[in-house]
């Protein structure tokens, strides 16, 4: 059975506690690396991952996105949003309809 899971920073995803989702807590882009690693191993279909490690994790997200799972869903974390989830869902956005339809 897939399972789900949002992985950063402590702050940034205790409160998905509460909706039933595991949370991964990581501290440094190495660890967030080798548990990405991990949760793809262990049949986990969806991982939400704070911008701030996605940012540092490119190489990782590029190899993921040619995959069909895990789909991996950029969140902003603790602090403002670094912009990279969202322009992440209107490249995709853009490709499956052929126009950016969500404008600035």
């Amino acid at each position: 059975m897939y399972k789900i899971a949002v992985m950063g920073d402590r702050e940034s995803v205790l409160s998905f506690k509460a909706l039933g989702i595991e949370t991964v807590s990581v501290e440094t882009a190495a660890e967030a690396k080798d548990q990405l690693h991990r949760m793809a191993e262990e049949d986990y279909a969806v991982i939400y991952l704070t911008e701030q490690f996605a940012a540092q994790l490119k190489h990782e997200l590029a190899i993921y996105s040619q995959q069909v799972t895990p789909a991996i869903i950029l969140i902003p974390g603790k602090g403002t949003t670094l912009g990279i989830g969202l322009a992440a869902v209107k490249e995709a956005v853009e490709k499956a309809v052929g126009a950016d339809i969500l404008g600035e």
